[in-house]
């Protein structure tokens, strides 16, 4: 059974480090399990993900543990499941089959293309130009670190197509949209655009 220490006092029990000023918990073979420093940080041992170095009472196999260094990995049932690497990259196992970077969608939005534009629900899109008949910009609210992203356009109606206008039209502050009918490729105003930006 493990040694307890109890205290009466209301202030409980206080444990003061040595003369390095760090607090080491080690266990029964002389091994650290936290260090403490006197800046107040505690240091966990790395863990791995069949046994994490951060976990709960009674789900010992889950929790989180660094695998590298500058790294955060997750862990669930013993398995790896999530990470953050030493270069910010988020990474996870969502039907990969392995823990894989996730490419997010970066900006979308749902607007009105008919008259004034009109934003009917966004994410990282700070507004729409109206540059014209059939003719809009989206513009970000946080910029794209470059303009290499992928633009996936749709309409609610079947009749009228989206493109972007060249690829001089894609920028990092945002993207130009255009609408045509497909009969004559004329400009036409669609009720329902929706675009989505990966990177």
């Amino acid at each position: 059974m493990a040694s307890i220490i109890n205290s009466t006092t209301t202030a409980g029990v206080t444990v003061t480090g040595d003369n390095s000023g760090s607090l080491q918990l080690a266990t029964n073979n002389g091994t650290t399990a936290v260090t403490i420093d006197t800046n107040q940080r505690a240091a966990f041992v790395a863990g791995t993900a069949a046994l994490p170095a951060i976990t709960t009472t009674g789900d010992t196999n889950t929790g989180i543990f660094f695998s590298a260094a500058d790294t955060i990995d997750f862990a669930e049932g013993g398995t790896a499941c999530g990470q953050f690497d030493s270069s910010a990259n988020f990474k996870f196992n969502s039907g990969y089959g392995s823990v894989a970077t996730a490419f997010g969608c970066r900006a979308w939005v749902n607007f009105n293309g008919v008259g004034t534009p009109a934003i009917r629900g966004s994410g990282n899109v700070s507004s729409i130009t109206d540059n014209g008949t059939a003719d809009y910009t989206v513009n970000f609210t946080t910029a794209m670190v470059d303009a290499n992203y992928a633009v996936v356009y749709g309409g609610a109606t079947d009749w009228r197509t989206l493109g972007a206008d060249g690829q001089a039209n894609i920028t990092t502050s945002g993207v130009r949209v255009i609408t045509r009918l497909p009969s004559n490729a004329s400009l036409s105003e669609v009720d329902s655009v929706a675009l989505a930006i990966f990177r």
